[in-house]
């Protein structure tokens, strides 16, 4: 054999273990083999072997090993590779800034619609998207399905971005791109946004027809937007068409369930849940929690806050404990509720203080409401809704003096109320 093909099989070999580094994670191990390989004038590099370093560089924070693959790159002429220049671009998002690669991207020769997605997609994940929109109406390649698809995720998680999304969603039709897995992944949620029911029926439709819809990341992501635009008769049908259920889609029809008050049914689900085997996690509790406190099952809220943590061994968030202290206290316990509160072992957030002050209007506990007000005032001091509501349960009960103060601290505190609020107190 001659020393050429030795040499081939040996850098085949080497480059096939530092794959499986990469792959499995073991990066510094990568790292080192690399060093190896390199250090071996027998050995000439495949360029295949230098996206698969930069990604470790990129997973344990190597900037300045990524900094000479890159001065190697240049010196090869490799940055003509789509593979490494999407490598490098990605490692200097990471490990440097985006300007850097920007800086980057602007050097490469002719770069193909792989590099455009990878500076795109930078952009979309660092929260900039007017840069990503700039960048996409710059291309001078045409898109393809993995640009808009980065365009309309980033799009559909703005608070003001579900219209443009969907609006991106029609542009890629009228091109002539067919949306994959990852674009109605990315567009249901913008869907929810703007409880765009139609469409959420035209993606189930389009995902079955183009046989997408088995995919269960999809099918539990359906139950869930059918069920926050309010369509739980069809959050049901595509639960039922499901072959295989995870605790995903479990929980996505209990919280569309307890979502719109269906109480009994989302504690029904869950109880068929347990029966098929599956264990529930910290959001199937939350589902739970929720369609208790909306139909203040005091009893039951407490029952399956207790199981959570003792049969399933799941750590309650703020979110659990607020859940239980909204149903303690819609159910007029409102001490309980505040002993929960008390022994939280976080810090109380606002929403949980928020169903206690509330439920303190309701059944005229002036005590409880003032130290659940003073919180809020301390936790969000420009809310004027906590001022108001703690104000009208003094009017309430007489105190007109206390409602009155209340308008005068705001004031002190340069609080404005929000148009809505009103200040009348009837005194008949």
């Amino acid at each position: 054999m001659s020393s050429y093909s030795s040499n081939h099989l040996r850098l085949l070999s080497l480059t096939k273990q530092l794959t499986s580094y990469v792959n499995q994670g073991c990066h510094v191990d990568a790292l080192s083999l690399f060093h190896r390989m390199q250090t071996s004038p027998a050995l000439t590099l495949d360029p295949f072997v230098f996206p698969l370093l930069l990604k470790s560089c990129t997973a344990i924070h190597r900037p300045q090993l990524g900094s000479s693959i890159h001065a190697h790159g240049i010196k090869s002429s490799l940055l003509s590779n789509p593979f490494i220049a999407c490598a490098l671009i990605h490692m200097y998002g990471k490990c440097l800034s985006i300007s850097s690669a920007r800086k980057l991207f602007d050097e490469i020769p002719q770069p193909n619609v792989v590099s455009w997605n990878s500076m795109i997609s930078l952009y979309t994940r660092s929260g900039r998207m007017d840069a990503a929109l700039d960048l996409f109406q710059s291309m001078d390649v045409g898109p393809n399905e993995s640009t808009f698809n980065v365009i309309i995720s980033g799009l559909s998680a703005l608070e003001d971005g579900p219209f443009k999304a969907i609006g991106f969603y029609r542009r890629m039709q009228k091109v002539g791109l067919r949306p994959n897995l990852i674009t109605l992944l990315a567009l249901l949620p913008a869907c929810v946004g703007v409880a765009a029911l139609s469409l959420i029926k035209e993606i189930h439709g389009y995902a079955f027809r183009s046989n997408i819809e088995p995919h269960p990341q999809l099918t539990s992501g359906l139950v869930e937007a059918y069920g926050r635009c309010g369509s739980l008769v069809n959050a049901r049908n595509a639960f039922q068409c499901m072959k295989e259920r995870d605790v995903v889609a479990w929980s996505s029809l209990i919280s569309a369930y307890a979502l719109h008050g269906e109480a009994r049914a989302a504690l029904e689900v869950f109880q068929q849940m347990e029966s098929a085997k599956v264990w529930p996690d910290d959001i199937t509790f939350l589902g739970v929690l929720k369609a208790c406190s909306h139909a203040g099952l005091a009893d039951e809220a407490s029952d399956f806050f207790d199981r959570m943590r003792k049969d399933y061994k799941i750590e309650a968030s703020a979110d659990h404990y607020s859940c239980l202290v909204d149903a303690l206290s819609r159910a007029g316990r409102l001490y309980e509720a505040y002993k929960v509160i008390n022994e939280m072992p976080m810090k109380p957030t606002a929403k949980t203080w928020g169903a206690l002050l509330g439920a303190c209007r309701t059944y005229g506990e002036v005590e409880l409401a003032e130290i659940a007000g003073r919180a809020l005032f301390e936790i969000e001091p420009s809310n004027a809704a906590n001022y108001v509501l703690l104000a009208r349960i003094y009017a309430s009960v007489g105190r007109y003096e206390e409602a009155q103060r209340m308008r005068t601290e705001m004031k002190e505190r340069g609080v404005k109320v929000a148009p809505g609020s009103s200040w009348v107190v009837n005194q008949d």
